[in-house]
């Protein structure tokens, strides 16, 4: 994501927009899209703001850090809805999944399952490919 556009330009655009300018002209003259210059007109008429709003989520924690590292430790096999769980919190696996990250911890991605039960189907030759098959019938 990039930096908003500058105090000085915003300020600019504003003064065109007091001018009378027209939306399309100004994002002509100032090299800004069309919507940028009229979103911040409707800010400042709406909201009385001119300045860029802060950016980025609101970074807020809902997981109790240190009480995850210790439930990693208890349960070190623990999937993370089990984790979110243990936690008592109502948060979706992928912020159980960002905490962990933070922890630098490791996590398992899906509860276990039992191994196969079916083996392969046929012994694994040697021989493969068309000589392969040209000498089994030779031999045959």
């Amino acid at each position: 994501m990039g930096a908003p556009y500058s105090q000085d330009l915003r300020d600019r655009v504003l003064r065109a927009y007091d001018r009378g300018m027209r939306t399309t002209q100004i994002a002509e003259t100032f090299a800004v899209s069309r919507s940028w210059a009229r979103r911040v007109k409707q800010r400042r008429r709406d909201h009385g703001e001119t300045t860029p709003r802060k950016m980025g989520g609101p970074g807020v924690t809902k997981v109790d850090r240190t009480r995850l590292a210790e439930l990693v430790a208890e349960h070190p096999d623990a999937t993370a809805s089990e984790l979110r769980e243990l936690l008592g919190v109502e948060c979706s696996e992928s912020t159980i999944y960002m905490a962990l990250k933070a922890l630098k911890l490791t996590y398992k991605k899906r509860q276990s399952m039992q191994p196969s039960r079916i083996g392969p189907i046929s012994p694994r030759s040697d021989k493969t490919g068309k000589h392969a098959r040209n000498s089994s019938k030779q031999a045959g």
